[in-house]
């Protein structure tokens, strides 16, 4: 009986622990590491997140960018980082999903990593430089197929959702396009503005500033349904290739082992935050849609992303070792 009486009471006083320690968290400035260069959509979406929560919670909320192997280094560094709460990790399917599918990581999303909510999703848009002589999906379908592996593409980096929206493109319009990796969408961007790549898929925050000032050329957005932002552009699904549609999300995690009540109170303040109507507003002016959602709904849609992006890496015919 005295045995336990005391695992009770040890247990008491750990669930006494954690309250606490979830009622003061957090006591010093969070880091949350974006695995890419500065500018992309990723960057964007989580610098307006991590603003708010700092104003929350009371502590800043650092936004530092870890570039390189597609994602994988800063990824890496936030799964064998400590699981205080102090180094979080902002990302889309790029490095979490898709990269381990298509070949070795230093890490196991399943493993490694603790889901605490989605943040947002934004579809991304086909854009090309004003040079090309293609100024519609159509146009674009028939310029590729007169010029096979003359028209080059830039990306995140390999692996990168970019690459495979383009490569699933590519495999769906029966085209040849030639890929170029860069460290990030923010110099993709800057090479396509420059006239380097001919086109690329990039995420809507990053894009409207360049359409608007006619720096790029719209030509489709890839969610199922039109941009508010873009209400005059069609999807690529109506533009001639059907059943086409990549739609990207945007989450927060923790490295596993994270204090599940520390999780908890991220999850909720985060939510709190993307749902609030100034966020919403702030996100929607950049193309994107405010999610939120428990860590157990989070870690269901990987789960179930995963299954989904086998499939495309699959049907865009790409190996393992591809640009690696």
């Amino acid at each position: 009986m005295t045995k336990i009486r005391a695992a009770v009471s040890a247990c008491a006083l750990a669930l006494l622990a954690l309250a606490a320690q979830a009622d003061d968290y957090p006591v010093r400035p969070v880091r949350v590491v974006v695995p890419f260069a500065p500018g992309g959509p990723n960057d964007l979406i989580v610098r307006l997140v991590a603003q708010k929560l700092a104003d929350s919670l009371g502590q800043p909320f650092l936004v530092e960018n870890r570039a390189g192997a597609g994602g994988n280094i800063g990824t890496d560094y936030v799964a064998k980082s400590a699981p205080d709460g102090y180094t979080l990790l902002s990302v889309g399917p790029g490095s979490l999903i898709i990269n381990p599918l298509m070949g070795k990581v230093p890490y196991d999303t399943e493993r490694d990593f603790a889901p605490i909510t989605l943040m947002a999703r934004a579809p991304n848009a086909l854009v090309a430089h004003p040079s090309l002589p293609a100024h519609s999906v159509k146009e674009l379908i028939a310029l590729a197929r007169s010029r096979p592996g003359e028209i080059n593409y830039g990306s995140g980096g390999s692996g990168s959702t970019p690459h495979l929206a383009a490569a699933l493109f590519a495999a769906m319009a029966g085209v040849t396009l030639t890929h170029v990796p860069y460290k990030g969408t923010a110099p993709a961007t800057a090479d396509l503005i420059g006239g380097q790549v001919q086109i690329a898929f990039l995420g809507i925050p990053a894009v409207l500033p360049h359409a608007r000032s006619g720096k790029l050329r719209v030509l489709a957005v890839t969610g199922r349904q039109r941009s508010p932002e873009l209400p005059g552009i069609p999807t690529v699904d109506e533009s001639g290739v059907p059943g086409y549609e990549v739609s990207p999300w945007y989450g927060l995690l923790a490295p596993a082992g994270t204090p599940r009540a520390v999780v908890t109170r991220l999850s909720s303040e985060t939510v709190r935050v993307v749902r609030s109507a100034e966020i919403r507003e702030k996100l929607a002016a950049q193309g994107a849609e405010a999610a939120g959602s428990s860590p157990e709904e989070y870690a269901a849609v990987i789960r179930a992303d995963a299954a989904t992006w086998a499939r495309v890496i699959t049907q865009a015919g790409l190996r393992a070792s591809e640009d690696r």
